[in-house]
């Protein structure tokens, strides 16, 4: 009997499927398959969704760091637009993944790691959100800060008075949060076409301050040589597609919930890549105009604020605000939550997954990474980038390349199922892993390698990817296109394009 049914490259479990695994303690209600009703999310949502996570400080601060650190402003525009379309790819690659099967990340990690193994990837990709949520979390805190002593300078005096306010703005984000991923789409829908309001106005602001686009943009690049330029390309590179390689891995946490492929991929391709150059272009040209309109680079847009008279100040620091809690919600909370639930699904639910996420992104001291640029891409994005482009590379070669789409969804809800491997494990994951990283750990340790450890995800990522594909071809969790028909309950239309895919 079928435990599964695909209906329009959409696979969901049939009731007998729900009975064998609905009191299994891998199950609960967050982290089930979606059903067909819930693959509710249009193209609309998925690029409101883009455009409220990528309008964010963070990539602000990204973009005119690049200034900080010595590049002009289409060196800085090219390096953010190259790493954008290299990190697109595992996007899209894990979100078909979603896309067809509904399960989340910490289910979808099961495949390669194994039922307990799955915790790693899983629990590697929850430390990184809670650390971006600690940094939104201390950028609105600050604006707020910010705020309060321009119109009650008073506020000053108080002893921690930055601290107090990060700690409201951190509560207000947990409140927001606690309702769950479905907020999320109702958030983008109000905030990105506010964020985008506010970022065209910046720019105006500067355009007319630096006197036209010429001085604004005419920034020179301080390099001398190619090779001084190419010592701070490759690692910002590293730093641009570390940025989303956190999504990357999370993405099915979103595109479980959409309608088709198509729409979600059509969403996303024309979404993130354009409104990431875009604000990127703002955030640079903003900080080439203030090297013109104060002598220095402010590439914080804290910073910046408080030089605004107070009205806009005030309409500044809701955009923050705003942009703070979209991104916290969506990109920083919602895979972490997921992750600490699937410690153990029958007590944790998603709320208290994401309490304990803002607790741990306030233990990673936000204040400290955000110091100064070089704590911020080289020491930050850099070594998290080296930690999970081998689980990219491991994530994508098992869907794509290992099982070619093809999946036993009861069995990832089995504790002794065929994706438990060895006692929950999954060893050649984990060497493959290891390969991954110690591959980028050589550009730390020997002289003249030193490109690895700059091009740490792209090194870990293909090193882990064909490691992977090596080490489990034959694997005996693999299913065969007829095993597949065997539980999985196909449309017409579905068998046909399968039988397409296999003539292919």
């Amino acid at each position: 009997m079928a435990t599964q049914r695909e209906e329009s490259g959409i696979v969901t479990l049939t009731e007998q499927g729900v009975k064998q695994v609905q009191d299994s303690p891998l199950w609960n209600d967050d982290l089930r398959p979606t059903t067909r009703a819930e693959h509710n999310w249009s193209g609309l949502s998925f690029a409101t969704l883009w455009v409220g996570m990528c309008i964010c400080i963070p990539t602000y601060t990204l973009a005119a760091g690049l200034i900080g650190l010595g590049m002009s402003v289409w060196q800085s525009i090219f390096t953010i637009f190259l790493g954008n379309l290299i990190i697109m790819v595992p996007i899209l690659l894990n979100a078909h993944a979603g896309t067809k099967f509904g399960i989340p990340y910490p289910v979808f990690a099961r495949l390669w790691f194994g039922s307990k193994g799955a915790h790693f990837p899983a629990m590697a990709r929850a430390f990184v959100g809670a650390g971006w949520f600690g940094i939104n979390a201390w950028i609105g805190g600050a604006a707020l800060d910010t705020l309060l002593v321009t119109f009650y300078p008073a506020w000053a005096n108080v002893s921690m008075h930055t601290g107090i306010i990060f700690l409201l703005f951190w509560l207000l984000t947990m409140i927001i949060a606690y309702r769950g991923p479905q907020a999320v789409k109702k958030l983008g829908a109000f905030s990105a076409p506010t964020l985008a309001i506010l970022a065209i106005g910046l720019f105006i602001w500067a355009v007319v301050k630096a006197d036209g686009f010429g001085p604004m943009l005419a920034t020179p690049s301080k390099f001398e040589t190619t090779g001084e330029f190419l010592n701070v390309f490759w690692p910002a590179l590293t730093g641009v597609i570390a940025f989303w390689a956190t999504l990357a891995l999370n993405i099915p946490d979103f595109c479980r919930y959409a309608v088709s492929q198509k729409s979600q991929a059509t969403a996303q391709v024309l979404t993130m890549p354009i409104t990431m150059a875009i604000f990127s272009f703002i955030g640079v040209a903003v900080t080439s105009a203030t090297v013109v309109i104060y002598g220095e680079a402010i590439w914080d847009p804290v910073q910046l604020l408080a030089k605004f008279p107070p009205y806009v100040i005030l309409i500044g620091a809701v955009g923050i605000v705003l942009a703070s809690i979209t991104v916290n919600v969506s990109a920083n909370l919602v895979a972490p939550a997921r992750a600490i639930e699937n410690l153990w699904p029958r007590r944790i639910t998603f709320g208290i997954g994401a309490v304990i996420t803002g607790l741990i992104g306030i233990a990673m001291q936000p204040w400290f990474i955000l110091e100064n640029f070089g704590n911020y891409i080289f020491g930050w994005l850099g070594t998290y980038g080296a930690l999970l482009g081998p689980i990219d590379g491991i994530a994508v070669a098992d869907y794509w390349m290992v099982r070619k789409r093809r999946l036993d969804l009861v069995e990832l809800y089995r504790s002794n199922g065929k994706y438990s491997y060895a006692s929950g494990f999954n060893m050649k994951s984990i060497y493959a892993l290891a390969l991954g990283i110690a591959a980028s750990l050589l550009g730390l340790i020997v002289p003249g390698l030193s490109i690895l450890w700059e091009n740490a995800w792209t090194v870990g990522l293909f090193v882990s990817m064909f490691a992977y594909w090596w080490l489990m071809r034959t694997d005996a969790s693999l299913l065969s296109q007829t095993e597949y028909e065997q539980i999985t309950e196909i449309s017409q239309l579905a068998k046909r394009e399968n039988d397409s895919n296999v003539a292919l």
